[in-house]
């Protein structure tokens, strides 16, 4: 195993470092180039050295130019795994022919053809032929988003250039890039490693080794060196645990070892629960309409009906009760649900998802860049003999003035502020270019502020790194809590560290190290985040720094304390108070100090008093009482990694829905042991974001608040399709069973029923898959997770408004029929009488509470264009020569049409009052319970 630290580049490349590799200058590669850089060396890369890894790649430790990066992107392609063929539209639609409802359509169609009834038969491939279309559009549409909502989220990574280092998508490497690398990114090609820092790779998706496995640059290994031990290479789609690397680009897209094995890497997801749910419902209404046929059979044959006849009106009825759009329009309420989601920046990686993120009860969040800016302040100083002093500016803003109440320092106060800047900015792996914007900074945000402030200070870091050269360092680590670096200042050699107080005070000395700690308690208190700097000159001789602390380490000379603010996001408190509004619990988990934690919490809403506080400390020793203790807790402070699984456990314990927020390696076990794991997409790791079912692209708490409502709204949507297939089936199925019991004609024809349906279903289903989220929406309570699909409300509003229609509607035939009207014409006017019904009954399924004449049209024009365009098309049909005649229908006089929307109105004002009585018994109730509260207080 290497050392503790070892001699390495910093991230800012010196002169020396952009040398060319060995064998020459880095001059573009020739021959057939293409094919050059894609075929590894006979023995592998991991069989040759650094210097020839970089010679045969044609580059150097500085990295290719843009312009040559550029141009060898050209002859390779894109870094990207042969993805897994999705289906072809082939095969969609012939997926969509397996189905019972579609055998039962074709067993009829067949019986038509065989009986020559040739309209029959046309019609009802016409029908089979329309909802194979609209189903496989839906599909189609839907791996359409599935392609682009994988290209949604892009890899990241810091890339060597001789300009400086660039952020690139990792889909723009080429083999001979330098890259670096830090603990918690996913590894984006196959890198031969030229020098690193306690770096370990879990490559249990490779090798099936479970433990990480130690990585250094090292010399060439033998050619037979199993994939497992090649200790001197990196993987495609292997996670970097810990430490830092840079890597050389040997092999990227299909070169790689993943690559290799791709194909075996694309398994099927399974069916989201939800879409299980509603295969169940799907089933056991089938099952109900098989036994709805065989009443109808029976009845018809024992009235002496044609069999002929019974035999199409059994599979129309069978047909009219089974909601056969109910999945398409699920489909397209879910897929609304995640472009919505991503409009408010919330990308869905896993379906469930979407609807289950309505259900969380308890969202347990990462502070930094989640409820706060992520742009890590130093707004105060503490340095010895000076006192504190203050520091303007926010964020990245350098323009910040270094003041003591509102004076300038004096020379020596200056001289030790800039000392500590000068520490900071040393001991510092970010990249800051103050005029390159977003593309000109990179690096952890605490190494960053420390950047700004030493331009604030007046120090350069570039020219300090090239005059204090890098000779080792340790990163920060949560373990150790303190990062350290050596330097060769030319006079001699240097350490300098910075960590948290109670760390790097005890190893200095000249120092009262408990009024330090009292100060940086105070500073604490007051929401900063406190960080002590310290350096110490070193034997000239000296190249590396041990471990444990001890030796070098010790007698440290305390630089000052550093206290930094992470401005909350303008939004978040309201985000905070959205959610608890929504009967979701906000509970905040960072490393920060407890007192730290508390000012920031308490500000945001989340907090009261220390009470609310629990420290990774008190996890660690708790015993059985942890559960109630941490759902008891809103704020976890000092937490270190382990912790966070257990947080989220014992909220499950408690009976929580739990939705877990956030972005480092750290976080990966618990966003997967969450029910919903959402990751930060835009500062996040690769490591949280494969662990998530959510990632937020702005890193913004607020967007949890957005997905929440989305999640709840596309429940609500699903529940109100289901409230309108199912009860215009019922109706229709009662209509039948009330005409054949009171000796009344078929009320339609079995090509009029599948009329009524195609006519009417289709577009409005999907249509009211899109309902805006209904107002106050967030003011309700989580819902259950083991409430039904269909609950009692449901039931009931079906089975009501079932009945209205279908007993209205039987009344009219009735009456048509016993005033002398010939079957045709009942019928016929029955036809559009049902077509008005449901287009009518569309509106009341648009909310299972609110009423229909609150709820504005404007909250969804679509529906309002698929009605109107389900009656013109009704309308026109019995205009059409051809299908007018197959349909048994003629135009009704005007009249006659207006006469019937009253009586189609009549299922609007049932349900109207139906929902005006449930309102004011709820009221009722709200006011005993009042009462009640009242009495006892």
């Amino acid at each position: 195993m290497q050392d503790d630290f070892e001699t390495r580049s910093s991230g800012s490349l010196d002169p020396a470092d952009r040398r060319p590799a060995a064998g020459g200058r880095a001059s573009p590669v020739g021959g057939d180039e293409g094919a050059a850089l894609l075929s590894p060396p006979s023995g592998g890369w991991h069989a040759v050295s650094r210097d020839d890894a970089l010679a045969r790649l044609a580059s150097s430790s500085a990295g290719l130019a843009a312009a040559e990066a550029g141009r060898r992107l050209e002859l390779v392609g894109p870094n990207a795994l042969p993805q897994a063929p999705g289906r072809s539209l082939v095969a969609i639609v012939l997926g969509q022919l397996r189905s019972p409802l579609i055998y039962l359509l074709l067993a009829a169609a067949t019986v038509a053809l065989v009986l020559a009834e040739y309209d029959d038969a046309g019609f009802i491939f016409l029908v089979l032929t329309i909802n194979t279309a609209v189903g496989a559009a839906q599909e189609w549409r839907a791996e359409t988003n599935t392609a682009a909502l994988r290209s949604a989220i892009a890899t990241i990574v810091r890339v060597v250039r001789p300009e400086g280092v660039r952020r690139l998508d990792s889909a723009r490497l080429v083999p001979g890039d330098v890259v670096l690398l830090e603990g918690g990114d996913r590894v984006p090609a196959d890198i031969r490693i030229l020098d690193s820092t306690e770096a370990r790779a879990d490559e249990s998706s490779l090798t099936g080794e479970s433990l990480p496995v130690d990585k250094a640059a090292g010399a060439a290994l033998a050619i037979e060196t199993p994939l497992a031990e090649r200790l001197t290479m990196l993987f495609a789609g292997s996670m970097l645990q810990g430490g830092r690397v840079r890597g050389l680009v040997v092999s990227t897209g299909a070169g790689t070892e993943l690559g290799a094995i791709a194909g075996a890497l694309g398994t099927p997801a399974a069916p989201p629960p939800l879409t299980r749910r509603l295969d169940r419902f799907t089933r056991l209404l089938g099952l109900a309409s098989l036994g709805l046929v065989g009443v109808v059979i029976l009845l018809q044959l024992a009235l002496g009906a044609p069999l002929e006849e019974t035999f199409f009106v059994a599979i129309a009825l069978a047909v009219s009760v089974i909601p056969e759009g109910l999945p398409v329009a699920v489909t397209i309420a879910l897929s609304i649900a995640t472009r919505r989601m991503a409009q408010r920046n919330v990308i869905v990686r896993h379906l469930p998802a979407v609807e289950g993120l309505g259900a969380c009860t308890v969202v347990a969040t990462d502070k930094t860049g989640t409820l706060t800016m992520n742009q890590l302040t130093a707004r105060r100083l503490w340095l010895p003999d000076h006192g504190f002093v203050d520091i303007e500016g926010v964020g990245f803003d350098t323009g910040g003035a270094i003041h003591k109440n509102g004076t300038g320092l004096g020379s020596e106060a200056s001289f030790a502020a800039q000392a500590l800047a000068r520490s900071a900015a040393l001991c510092n792996d970010a990249d800051f270019d103050p005029v390159g914007g977003a593309d000109g900074r990179s690096g952890d945000t605490v190494d960053l502020a420390f950047l700004v402030l030493a331009v604030k200070a007046g120090l350069d870091a570039g020219t300090l790194r090239k005059q204090a050269r890098r000779i080792a360092d340790r990163p920060f680590s949560a373990e150790r809590r303190y990062a350290a670096s050596l330097h060769d200042h030319g006079d001699g050699h240097v350490v300098h560290i910075k960590g948290a107080a109670e760390v790097v005070l005890p190893l200095c000395s000249g120092v009262d190290q408990g009024s330090v700690l009292t100060l940086a308690e105070g500073m604490a208190s007051r929401g900063y985040r406190v960080l002590a700097v310290a350096a110490k000159r070193l034997d000239p001789d000296r190249a590396q720094l041990s471990h444990p602390l001890d030796g070098e380490l010790a007698g440290l000379t305390l630089l000052g304390l550093a206290g930094f603010i992470d401005p909350l996001r303008p939004e978040a408190k309201a985000a905070v108070a959205e959610c608890r509004r929504a009967g979701v619990a906000v509970k905040m988990i960072t490393g920060d100090h407890a007192a730290t934690a508390l000012a920031i919490a308490r500000e945001l809403g989340i907090a009261d008093g220390p009470q609310d506080v629990v420290t990774g400390r008190e996890i660690a020793a708790a015993g059985t009482g942890l559960a109630a203790r941490i759902d008891a807790a809103s704020v976890f402070a000092r937490v270190e990694p382990a912790h966070k699984v257990r947080i989220v456990e014992a909220l499950q314990q408690a009976g929580h829905i739990v939705a877990m927020t956030g972005d480092g390696v750290n976080d990966a076990p618990a966003l997967h042991r969450a029910d919903l794991g959402v990751a930060m997409g835009r500062d996040g790791t690769d490591a949280a974001r494969d662990a998530a079912d959510l990632v937020l692209t702005d890193d913004n708490f607020a967007s949890v608040v957005a997905g929440i409502d989305e999640g709840r709204a596309a429940y609500a949507n699903i529940r109100k399709v289901i409230y309108l297939s199912v009860s215009t089936g019922a109706a229709e199925a009662l209509m039948f069973l009330l005409a054949l019991a009171s000796g009344l004609p078929l009320p339609l024809t079995a090509v009029q029923l599948l009329w009524l349906n195609l006519v009417t279903n289709g577009g409005q289903h999907a249509a009211l898959a899109a309902e805006a989220s209904e107002p106050g929406l967030l003011a309700r309570p989580p819902r259950s997770p083991r409430e039904p699909l269909i609950d009692a409300l449901l039931i009931r509003e079906t089975l009501l408004s079932g009945a209205i229609i279908g007993l209205v509607s039987t009344a009219v035939f009735g009456y048509l029929i016993g005033h002398g009207w010939s079957e045709f014409d009942a019928r016929n006017t029955l036809l559009f009488l049902m077509v008005a019904f449901e287009n009518v009954h569309v509106f009341n399924c648009r909310s299972e509470t609110r009423s229909a004449f609150r709820i504005p049209f404007s909250a969804n024009w679509p529906l309002i264009v698929a009605v109107f365009a389900a009656q013109a098309v009704h309308v026109g049909a019995a205009f059409t020569p051809g299908l007018s005649e197959l349909l048994e229908m003629r135009p009704l006089p005007v009249a006659e049409w207006l006469m019937l929307i009253p009586i189609a109105l009549s299922v609007l004002l049932v349900m109207e009052a139906d929902k005006a009585l449930r309102s004011v018994r709820e009221r009722r109730r709200s006011v005993s319970r009042a009462t009640f509260l009242r009495s006892l207080a």
